[in-house]
Order: structure tokens, then C-alpha cells, then sequence
């Protein structure tokens, strides 16, 4: 029975809605997170500061707002997955605790006025850079655990949410992988003493890191959606399959234009028409969901599904 409590993502059967109280953990966790990322807006706001640069209120803003909604995130989608009540704790569980060292660090570093990465001019600063590079290590075992979780037989999850799950894992694995060639480059630059150059690193590579990440809850979202629809199980299917393949573009030219250094607001004509394609769908996909989305579904019994 393990297996088959949680957030109502066995559809179609009777079962424990209630979140594990490792989610609500992580739900409330990340609820502090989001409201750090917004207290550091109005901070950014109120000083007049600059958005850009390695010392700026924005650091604790983004890496708040995005640290608490992707805990929240992983908390909800991990409810699909097939773990045991420890393993589930244990990830869960490192994953948070990486979150709050992470979101910590950076926003003491900001109140600092020192940049929080890459930043190796004191001793309390490289530990600190390295505390971050190493929590970043943490946050990709533990996605990984979790994307090969996604991959296993998910018993009683309809194939669009599964779609929708292990696009969105592999999403996040990439936007982590990316994170972390940014900070073995970085790093290098810093060590043959060149600390713009490594700046400089993580500004072309931010929107490539940026567009995968939260994949992981935008399509399981849009698969919860349209499980809410007169829909059947087939065209749901479709749907997030258009929108999966919509995001995996944007993603591929992300990184495509990282790789080419390329500016996105200057890219060819071609990479243009390409990600206004891929947008297009990931668009149509959400208006057809949302245009459905609370209607009674035609027949309760497609959201009866199994694993194959």
C-alpha cells in the first residue's frame, strides 16, 4: 500500500489523498523559500539596486523563488513515483536540506555585498563557493535517483502523466547537468585567476540552465489538467506529447545557442521560427487544457490505467 498513497495520483482508484508528511515538510519549506525570494524583490525594489552582476539582490530573489517552488515541485511529483517510505524520506528529505543550505548561503553572501559564486577572496568565501558547488552535487544525485525512479513501472499513473513525469525528470537532469558545467568551468577560471571570465560563464549559459528547469512541473501539471477533462486517455496522450516535444525544442536551441554563444534576443531567423513552433505548441497544449479543465470527464473509467 505504499505505493499507492499520496496526492491523488492514482487516478481512478481509491486511495490516501493526503500528502506523507515528508511532503508537507517540503511544501511548507518551500513555501519559506518562496516567501525569502519575494521579501529579497521588494529589498531589490525598494534600494533601487541592479538587476545585474554577481553582487545584486536578484541572487537571493531567483535562487528563493526558485529553490521553494522546485522543492514543491519535486515533493508533488515524487507522490507519483513508486518509493519506499524511506527512500522517499531520504530524498526528500536531502533534497530540502540542499535547498535551504543553498538559498542560506547565497542570501548571506548578498547581505555580505560578496558575490556567492566563484567567489574564492577570503577563506570564508571559497568555503562558502564550495559548500554551493557542493550542495548543487547533492541536488543532481537526488534528481537522478528520482528520474530513474520515473522510469520503472508506475503502477495506476495514466501513460500521459507518466509522459509528462519522465519529460519533465529529464528536463531537470539537463538543466542540473548544464548547472554543473557551468561550475567546472568557472571554477578553472577562477583558478588561473580570471574571475570575469567565470562570470562571464554563467551569464551564457544561465538561459540554457533556466529553460529546462522547470519542466519537471509544467508538463505534470498540464497532464493533471487535462486528467480533469472529458478528454479520453488517448488524446490526452497527444496532448502532452505535443507539448513535450514543444519543450524539448526550446530546450535543444537553448543549449544549441549557449554552445554557439549566441545571443537569444540576436538569433538566426531559423532558431527563431523554431522556438516560436515549439512555443506555439506548448501554448495550444495548455489553452486546450484549460479550455477543458473542470468539466466532467466523459467516462471515469479511462483514468483507470496500469502501468503498461
Amino acid at each position: 500500500m505504499t505505493a499507492l498513497r499520496g496526492s491523488g495520483r492514482i487516478l481512478g482508484m481509491a486511495t490516501d489523498t493526503s500528502p506523507r508528511p515528508i511532503e508537507r515538510a517540503c511544501y511548507r519549506l518551500g513555501a519559506v523559500l518562496i516567501a525569502s525570494g519575494l521579501f529579497h524583490a521588494a529589498v531589490l525594489i525598494t534600494s533601487g539596486g541592479t538587476w545585474e552582476g554577481p553582487v545584486s539582490w536578484r541572487k537571493p530573489t531567483t535562487f528563493g523563488l526558485s529553490f521553494g517552488l522546485t522543492l514543491i515541485t519535486l515533493a508533488w511529483v515524487a507522490s507519483y513515483l513508486p518509493l519506499r517510505d524511506r527512500t522517499r524520506r531520504l530524498l526528500l528529505g536531502v533534497f530540502a536540506l540542499a535547498c535551504l543550505t543553498e538559498v542560506t548561503l547565497i542570501t548571506v553572501q548578498a547581505w555580505r555585498h560578496v558575490p556567492s559564486h566563484f567567489n574564492m577572496q577570503t577563506s570564508l568565501d571559497t568555503a562558502v563557493s564550495r559548500v554551493l558547488a557542493a550542495g548543487g552535487g547533492v541536488l543532481i544525485v537526488v534528481v537522478t535517483a528520482l528520474t530513474v525512479a520515473a522510469f520503472r513501472p508506475l503502477p495506476g499513473v495514466a501513460p500521459s502523466m507518466r509522459l509528462a513525469l519522465r519529460a519533465g525528470f529529464l528536463a531537470l537532469v539537463v538543466a542540473l547537468a548544464i548547472g554543473a558545467v557551468m561550475v567546472v568551468i568557472a571554477v578553472l577560471d577562477v583558478t588561473r585567476g580570471d574571475q570575469l571570465a567565470a562570470y562571464a560563464v554563467g551569464a551564457r549559459w544561465k538561459p540554457a540552465h533556466f529553460v529546462p528547469m522547470h519542466g519537471v512541473l509544467a508538463l505534470p501539471v498540464l497532464a493533471w489538467l487535462l486528467a480533469h477533462t472529458p478528454l479520453p486517455e488517448r488524446s490526452r496522450l497527444q496532448t502532452v506529447a505535443v507539448a513535450a516535444a514543444g519543450y524539448g525544442v526550446l530546450c535543444a536551441l537553448s543549449v544549441i545557442e549557449a554552445i554557439s554563444r549566441i545571443d537569444p534576443l540576436r538569433a538566426p531567423l531559423l532558431a527563431d521560427a523554431a522556438t516560436a513552433l515549439a512555443s506555439a505548441a506548448i501554448v495550444a497544449a495548455a489553452a486546450r487544457a484549460l479550455a477543458l479543465w473542470r468539466r466532467k470527464p466523459a467516462d471515469a473509467g479511462t483514468l483507470r490505467t496500469t502501468s503498461g
